[in-house]
């Protein structure tokens, strides 16, 4: 048995509420469940209950066994001391208030609509699924279906967005610099994202600015702090990148990490860190001031346009500095920058709005409906199921319920799974 069951139990009166009775057999009549609590504390407040013709008003406290109040240790915090009402599904326990009056207790095991246990029963069968649902998910009404997603939506956006707060904390709410150490790590993708981040977070942005205009000099700079102008490599460009970033790294007293944070093992050459730098690279050579032009876009040919850069001409033959290659323009997909905007700059933006107060959620919202679903193995078992992914925002919910909901088997906290054990 499950607390959350109970507390939904309770909160949706799922019980034959005819002639209630307290565990001491006197009459109870539930007038109001009371405001759900999801903070510390007990779990519904300001309830009414009417007990042997005695109104009271407080709080309603829930257990799976009456003993839990003692393990929990209730007894010796004030914050219970308001409680009129044990709900439990076991009572094994008298529980003793101050001046030794015992806290009346309802006990749901035997009067919870047999419907209401039986559905959750089958939604948290031992029987082996992918997520507890995935036989009636298809099934679920869709208004609810959709009201649900767009939550998710938002709750996934504020967890991407807390995880930037503490990034701009730390750059003294420096917006620009904050996107370069953001963009960095999503450049570098999973595999290399922290090692991007650390070199990103290597020398103060102010430097970045200060070489922004010259490119020779900026990708000395990011190449440099990688660890990367280290060898002894008999190239015209590489030498050039080793003399600058000399000069550099005496004038800001500059400290590189290691090349060896970079991994080069099983990625595709496109994926390359090297590549990737050089794109950051060319990225900030056409956009110094980048941060105010991803709040003036809003669809997604504007951010595709803004992305659009060129590399150097070295790296249109060469994926490393040692050996030259077939040309290429390795020039941004839109695949990449899709997932630049999800991981980057829709997070950014949103947080940038609700400092200030004005958080545009149309915006958000269009703007993930106009790109293309990500294609992973968790939206294609959700295709097997016949949940569909027409757009990244339909994409981007689903990972959410999958992760955050169904993976940690919060379907009582979840909008379809109480839809299911309601109906």
């Amino acid at each position: 048995m499950n607390e959350d069951f109970l507390h939904y139990v309770w909160k949706y009166q799922l019980f034959s509420a005819g002639t209630l009775k307290t565990s001491t057999n006197e009459d109870l009549v539930v007038v109001k469940v009371g405001m759900h609590n999801q903070n510390s504390g007990p779990d519904f407040l300001n309830a009414q209950i009417k007990i042997a013709d005695k109104l009271w008003v407080g709080n309603v406290e829930i257990h799976v066994k009456s003993s839990d109040w003692y393990l929990h240790n209730h007894e010796i915090d004030y914050n219970y001391n308001a409680v009129i009402l044990h709900v439990v599904w076991e009572d094994d326990a008298v529980i003793f208030l101050e001046k030794n009056t015992v806290l009346p207790t309802l006990v749901l095991k035997n009067i919870t609509f047999s419907s209401a246990l039986q559905n959750y029963q089958n939604l948290f069968s031992t029987q082996q699924r992918w997520i507890s649902c995935e036989n009636e998910i298809y099934n679920t009404d869709k208004f609810v279906f959709e009201n649900w997603k767009e939550r998710l939506f938002f709750e996934r956006l504020e967890r991407k967005s807390n995880d930037m707060k503490l990034l701009l904390t730390g750059n003294n709410d420096n917006y620009e610099a904050t996107l370069f150490q953001v963009l960095a790590k999503n450049f570098g993708l999973k595999v290399n994202g922290d090692a991007f981040l650390l070199l990103a977070k290597s020398f103060d942005f102010g430097v970045l600015r200060k070489v922004r205009f010259n490119e020779t000099q900026l990708a000395a700079l990011l190449y440099g702090q990688a660890g990367f102008l280290e060898d002894n490599i008999e190239e015209v460009y590489y030498k050039a990148l080793q003399k600058e970033y000399a000069y550099l790294r005496h004038k800001y007293h500059l400290k590189p990490i290691t090349k060896h944070q970079f991994s080069f093992f099983r990625m595709r050459p496109h994926n390359f860190p090297t590549i990737r730098i050089a794109q950051l690279t060319a990225l900030y050579v056409a956009h110094q001031n980048l941060f105010p032009k991803t709040l003036e876009n809003n669809t997604i040919d504007s951010f595709y346009n803004l992305f659009s850069v060129q590399v150097h001409s070295f790296w249109r033959n060469h994926f490393t500095f040692q050996k030259q290659s077939k040309t290429s323009t390795k020039k941004l997909t839109a695949s990449f920058i899709d997932l630049l905007l999800i991981n980057t700059i829709i997070p950014l933006k949103f947080l940038y709005q609700k400092n200030r107060g004005e958080v545009n959620e149309l915006d958000f919202l269009e703007l993930l409906k106009q790109m293309n679903p990500e294609k992973n193995s968790i939206i294609s078992k959700f295709e097997d199921m016949q949940v569909l992914s027409k757009s990244a925002y339909d994409s981007q919910t689903l990972l959410e319920l999958k992760n955050n909901y169904c993976t940690k088997k919060r379907c009582l906290q979840c909008a379809i799974g109480m839809e299911i054990l309601k109906n």
